[in-house]
């Protein structure tokens, strides 16, 4: 009985998974596996695998609560120097690790693994990265996390010197964009009403108090990349757009190590024309019928 892990991270456009190569006292050739190993006697397999997962690459995972089971026979396989008629039983989990991971390593003396590496999947899937037949099989049935997410955001309009600006917040790198602008905003909590899960938000990333108004539209994205967890998700963002004013003040980021790294007031003519790098979801509002009543009372 053995627990293992697929674990995925994003790098510059290109997916790649945590393998182990196997020590050549267990293939002479070379041969790439999933990090993992044999459940001990009492031992939780997810627990087991989290030990395994350290010991054969140095890295901290998160499991996840469910695995696909695996069932091998081989009548013939070598075990210390004789062959034996094994039956392997082989527990597949989803895992990941945080994106700020060290370069994975071996840290096991003298075990089953030689090796720790992020190999592309692409050159797993062509063969160029040889691999064990249970890599094979769980990347065939795997799928990235499917993950449903509702946010209000908050389209907040002000006139400086003559010039309009928006209030915007620059994504963090924990964030699946680390560098654009968006709109302040954030998720909204189980039960949590979205006007008071928008307040609460920009008051954490812009330091100011905020009265939320009328809803704007909905707006959704659709994509697969990496959440601040380091875990790759099939992602789709359902944003309830609200206007909003907020207290006078210089805005602020108050959360820290968050999703958002500053905020300021940005002129509307720097994102008309490409300055800045936005979210879709800021040219989407952008692009609004205008509340003349509203904007003339």
């Amino acid at each position: 009985m053995a627990a293992y892990a697929v674990i995925l991270r994003e790098r510059d456009g290109r997916v790649e998974i945590l393998l182990s190569r196997l020590a050549p006292r267990i293939s002479r050739a070379e041969l790439w596996t999933l990090p993992g190993g044999g459940v001990d006697h009492g031992e939780d397999p997810r627990d087991a695998l989290i030990r395994e997962v350290v010991e054969e690459t140095g890295l901290d995972a998160t499991v996840g609560d469910r695995a696909r089971v695996y069932s091998a026979h081989m009548p013939r396989s070598p075990r210390d120097g004789q062959l034996v008629d094994a039956h392997a039983i082989r527990l597949v989990y989803e895992g990941w690790v945080s994106p700020d991971s060290p370069t994975p390593r071996v840290l096991e003396v003298d075990g089953s693994t030689s090796e720790a590496a992020w190999r592309a999947l692409d050159d797993v899937a062509s063969g160029v990265v040889p691999v064990t037949a249970v890599v094979t099989e769980a990347l065939v049935d795997h799928q990235p996390f499917r993950l449903q997410r509702v946010a209000a955001y908050a389209l907040v309009t002000r006139l400086h010197d003559g010039h309009e600006q928006l209030l915007l917040t620059r994504l963090s790198a924990r964030a699946a964009h680390p560098g654009r602008w968006t709109l302040p905003g954030g998720g909204v909590d189980h039960g949590e009403h979205p006007s008071v899960a928008l307040a609460r938000e920009v008051e954490e990333e812009c330091g100011l108090p905020c009265s939320v108004d009328g809803l704007v539209g909905v707006h959704d994205t659709h994509f697969s990349g990496t959440a601040p967890s380091g875990r790759i998700e099939d992602y789709h963002g359902v944003h309830l757009v609200f206007r909003a004013t907020v207290a006078e003040g210089d805005p602020r980021v108050v959360e820290h190590d968050g999703t958002t790294d500053d905020v300021a007031w940005v002129p509307v003519r720097d994102v008309d024309d490409g300055a800045i790098d936005v979210l879709d979801i800021v040219r989407w509002v952008r692009e609004q019928p205008v509340d003349t009543e509203r904007e003339h009372a």
